[in-house]
Formats: structure tokens, sequence, C-alpha cells
């Protein structure tokens, strides 16, 4: 594990020189497992209210639950860089946005991140000029979840890739930090980090960004629904946690009578 501090300007320096791994975590243990594996960002994700909280999409999630969650990784201290999302509806406006950006910091986040391009580049703007870093988030947003009426690959059309492009061009020009890029069309996804200066993290949009997020309880198998199609290295461990338990109940119990 790396003893020197990672920051988001270091993330933004691996465009083109390091591949970045990104993974989520959502408490104390996690977050020390993932900076002990070298993981150089951590994000507490809004996907912590279907994959923690039981919600059915992430635009249940209230601040005072992301506050919580990031209080509980950042007791972990990691050399990572340690980002926070921040909840729907919680960066409507400037002001809004820059008051929710600063209570994830005072749970200590280290930057945070939200969804959309040009139309929140006021909330990006005003964040940016507290010293806070920003992470962008564009493709499939899933804070859009219910306005869209699901999860819905982007990219597919012209109009589509325009304002991708457009949109990732506005964030890296406003001083966003790096991307990522979710259910992006794998052709977009290599043209707009091709085309920006700052490094595109993808989550199912591809190979060619220049890193990768995943869900952690996805990569692991113990998401409690379902694993998305785009996890190819999952490890299925909910099983074997599974057999573990029922391994040791069975030692305590005994198996169960035949009726």
């Amino acid at each position: 594990m790396s003893t020197i501090k990672i920051t988001a300007a270091a993330i933004r320096g691996m465009k083109n020189r390091r591949r970045i791994a990104s993974l989520t975590a959502y408490d104390y243990p996690m977050a020390k497992l993932l900076d002990a594996a070298g993981i150089p960002l951590i994000l507490v994700g809004d996907s912590l209210g279907m994959v923690v909280l039981g919600y059915p999409d992430t635009t249940r999630v209230t601040l005072a639950e992301i506050e919580h969650h990031v209080r509980a990784a950042a007791r972990a201290k990691p050399q990572a860089l340690l980002a926070a999302d921040m909840p729907f509806q919680s960066y409507q406006s400037p002001a809004q946005a820059l008051d929710t950006a600063r209570r994830l910091i005072a749970a200590g986040a280290e930057a945070v991140k939200a969804e959309g391009g040009r139309a929140i580049l006021p909330q990006v703007r005003a964040i940016l000029a507290d010293g806070i870093p920003f992470l962008g988030h564009l493709g499939m947003l899933p804070q859009s979840v219910l306005e869209e009426r699901g999860y819905h690959v982007k990219g597919k059309t012209e109009a589509e890739r325009t304002s991708l492009l457009a949109d990732a061009q506005a964030l890296a020009g406003a001083g966003a930090f790096a991307l990522v890029l979710e259910l992006v069309t794998p052709p977009v996804a290599r043209e707009i980090t091709r085309q920006i200066p700052i490094p595109t993290i993808g989550i199912g949009a591809g190979p060619d960004c220049d890193g990768q997020i995943l869900v952690v309880t996805d990569l692991l198998g113990t998401s409690p629904d379902y694993i998305p199609r785009h996890v190819k290295k999952c490890r299925h461990l909910g099983e074997q946690m599974r057999a573990a338990v029922v391994e040791w109940k069975e030692s305590v119990a005994g198996p169960a009578a035949n009726p």
C-alpha cells in the first residue's frame, strides 16, 4: 500500500499514465480493505441506498444518510482519495450545492460527485470556487431513474452523442478532476475519453475509458438483489457467506429433522 496520500490532482494526473481502478465503500472495514488493496479512488456512493439500506433506487437516499456513511469510511483514514455522492435533489441551486458539498467535506469526504453536465454548471462552479474537488457523472444518471422510467444506455443516437460530448467538455473546462461515464455506448465513451483532458472512469461503458468503477458488492457478489451484466469478475462471495452461515447454524442446532 502506498504511503503517499492520493489527491484529486493526482487522480487527474493519471490521464494517459495509469488506468484507474475505483470501487465504492460504505463503512470503515470496507474502506480499510480497499485502501490496503491499493484502490486509489474510493466513492461513498448513493448506491448504498440499494445495496445497504434496501431502497428500490437511489432517489430515496438522504444527505444525512450519506454523511453517516462518509463518516464511517473516513475513519479508515485511507491513502486513497475519498469521494462522496451528492444525493438526489441536494444540489438544485448553487447555494444548495455548496451547502451539501461543505457538509460532505465536513463529514470526511475529500471530493464530491454529482450527476449532470451543462445543466448543473453553476452548481459545479460554486463547489470548485470553494476549493472542493468535483467528480463528474454523465451517461445513465441513476437519480433520474423515475423521470426516465428505467436505466437506459446513452449515446445511441447522434443527439445523445453530441450532448454527451458537450457535457463532458463543459465539466472538464469548469475544472472537474475526472468524469464517471455510466452505461455510455463504448464508441462514444472512447470518443469522450480521447477528447477531454481529464480521466474518464467507466461503468458499463466499454474498455476504452481511463479507468473503471464498480459497486463493491457487485464485484464481490454480495449485492442483495441482482448483479449487473457489466460486472464480469463477480466472485459470488454471497453464496459462500450463506453456506458458511448454514454450516455454522447446523453445527449449533443440528440438521433439520425429517418430517
